[in-house]
């Protein structure tokens, strides 16, 4: 394991120079402190876990000291936000601090939010708040923990700094890591303002690095385009799966590597809700929960049309067909094993959207429904759960299909039942109310919540020992949390 002053750099994106990027210092936080930390991804670093706790370590990721290796960059980008084209966007709190390689040869981008004022804070004061720092800092590394592709979240720093949003707030910083932040934006941003040479160097900067195989096809670039769409319909795919809804999927908060990140106003499903709108500035429902996937297209189309210069419109119409038949079969095959089911059949798919209709018109807890009807046998759990739904009659009669679908499916060993729809049903889920009773706590000066709340995320699939509250159906106002952008 390693120290913090023995960690290598290797800054590729800022070689790319000042048409990419802006050399910009990090504006230090007042009384940098700690508030929460993840051994899991300061492992990617191979960072000693212990470090977190010493002063320094606050010190590098409240603004205060810096690597000499570091080239800290604020990115420049464009992107089309609520379906408006925006010119010119970029890292306005954010600043890419460098890139560090591990052990095991993987590079990764440290990435510190809320370090101050870049070239691209249009009239912001580029800080982060608290309450956004850990809720980005919870998404993080509970999505990962479920097996959603995301960025990841090294640790939260907070301080004395003030910061008005509604009110005045205190200051705070989190680090994400990723293998890149490059966005969808960031080809928009050069093929819009016209500057094919960036463009060019930008395609070749994102192939070599991070899609090196795509070098071996005949055309390398559409090789490219066709595993963007392809990771984004499976990231997609899993969100709907497990009610996770971003909330503003705006071209400048897709990865071009299919990741999950830029977290703002999201939410997980409490009760199923297919209309649910999280982002309560999101007056139009863009981007509410069910619109997620045709979105996605979109978003890839709006790419496709940066790369134009590069692959024909012919060839990037064919690749865009592939991302509802991609989405679909990977949507239907977790929510199978969800399920409990380890075969296919043609009606799967008709089974599952009655399930859905049914939760949705009863106000069904999306999450413990599946984690209670792998508890037992599918003629139990049903006949435990059916006290859930208004609906009765529709209710049995899918209960019906249900079991008839599972005796077919033939694997009639209740542990291998659990065990198996246990790995892929979670206990524990980010939901909005708990993450508010932990920012509650943090805001006040106690960070135990926040680190408690981490671990039971952590492991999502496994039952822990003193970890009960958080495996509950929220209290009503914590259905009705209303989440802005504001951060």
């Amino acid at each position: 394991m390693k120290a913090l002053d023995e960690l290598t750099f290797d800054n590729r994106f800022a070689r790319l120079g000042d048409a990419f990027s802006t050399h910009v210092l990090p504006e230090p936080l007042d009384a940098p402190r700690l508030v929460v930390a993840s051994n899991a991804a300061m492992a990617l670093l191979d960072l000693d876990p212990a470090v977190a706790e010493t002063p320094v370590f606050a010190e590098l990721f409240g603004g205060h000291k810096l690597w000499a290796e570091a080239e800290p960059r604020a990115m420049v980008y464009s992107g089309h936000q609520f379906g408006g084209y925006t010119p010119q966007l970029g890292d306005g709190r954010g600043l890419l601090l460098g890139e560090v390689y591990n052990q095991a040869g993987e590079h990764w981008d440290l990435h510190l939010k809320g370090a101050g004022m870049t070239p691209y804070s249009r009239m912001g004061d580029g800080r982060a708040v608290l309450r956004s720092s850990i809720r980005e800092f919870l998404a993080s590394e509970a999505l990962h923990a479920l097996g959603i592709p995301s960025s990841r979240a090294l640790c939260v720093i907070g301080s004395d700094t003030p910061v008005w949003r509604e009110k005045q707030e205190r200051g705070a910083m989190v680090l994400r890591l990723a293998h890149s932040h490059i966005r969808f934006g960031h080809f928009e941003y050069f093929y819009y303002t016209k500057k094919p040479e960036q463009q060019a160097e930008l395609a070749e900067h994102v192939l070599n690095l991070h899609y090196p195989e795509c070098r071996e096809q005949p055309e390398p670039y559409l090789a490219m385009f066709r595993e963007i769409v392809e990771r984004n319909a499976e990231m997609i795919a899993k969100w709907q799966a497990y009610g996770f809804c971003h909330g503003v999927m705006n071209t400048d908060n897709m990865s071009i590597l299919g990741i999950t990140f830029d977290f703002g106003p999201f939410a997980f499903l409490d009760d199923f809700d297919a209309h649910f709108i999280c982002n309560h500035s999101d007056h139009e429902g863009r981007y509410s929960f069910s619109n997620q996937v045709p979105i996605g297209q979109w978003n890839l189309s709006a790419l496709a049309q940066a790369l134009t210069p590069f692959i024909s419109v012919d060839a990037l119409k064919e690749a865009l067909g592939l991302y509802l038949p991609l989405y679909q079969a990977h949507y239907l095959d977790l929510m199978r094993r969800r399920l409990g089911l380890t075969t296919a059949e043609d009606d799967d798919q008709p089974l599952v959207e009655r399930l859905l209709k049914l939760m949705q018109n009863s106000g069904v807890d999306y999450t413990l429904f599946f984690r209670r009807l792998g508890d037992e046998s599918a003629a139990l759990a049903v006949a435990r759960l059916r006290d859930d739904f208004v609906d009765l009659a529709g209710f049995d009669a899918w209960a019906e299909q249900y079991k008839a679908r599972v005796a077919r499916d033939g694997n009639d060993n209740q542990e291998q039942r659990r065990e198996r729809m246990h790995a892929v049903n979670p206990l524990y889920i980010l939901r909005n109310y708990l993450a508010q009773n932990a920012i509650a706590a943090a805001e006040s000066g106690d960070y135990s919540e926040v680190r408690r709340l981490h671990e039971a995320l952590s492991k999502p699939f496994e039952e822990q020992a003193g970890m009960e509250q958080y495996a509950q159906r929220p209290p009503d106002w914590g259905k009705h949390l209303e989440i802005s952008c504001s951060s």
